[in-house]
């Protein structure tokens, strides 16, 4: 299958470099505008497979970043451990952490 994040993963820019299209039967390249020589279904696949395997591998950071309170929440939390001698700060930060593991 052809992939907008395979191509990117190989180095070509969307618009610039490739268009693609969905002619309902599957996508395909309407228009090849790189210099560089257009690559086959299977390099594009295996990339493809390539930019999955390194997204899933993210997952935990993407719910830490949703799972932290803001950062001006985390402000807060600092200075009031600077002035009260509390934890809160980091005890939060340390919940997040736990609950998703790298």
């Amino acid at each position: 299958m052809i992939t907008s994040k395979g191509l990117e993963k190989l180095g070509f820019t969307p618009n610039a470099d490739f268009v693609l299209q969905d002619d309902g039967d599957g996508v395909f390249i309407k228009e090849w505008n790189s210099a560089s020589p257009q690559p086959t279904e299977a390099e594009i696949e295996t990339a493809n497979a390539e930019w999955q395997a390194e997204y899933d591998s993210q997952a935990y950071a993407r719910a830490r970043a949703e799972a932290y309170p803001s950062w001006q929440t985390q402000m807060d939390m600092m200075f009031h451990d600077q002035t009260e001698g509390s934890r809160t700060w980091l005890d939060a930060v340390e919940a997040v952490k736990e609950e998703y593991p790298k």
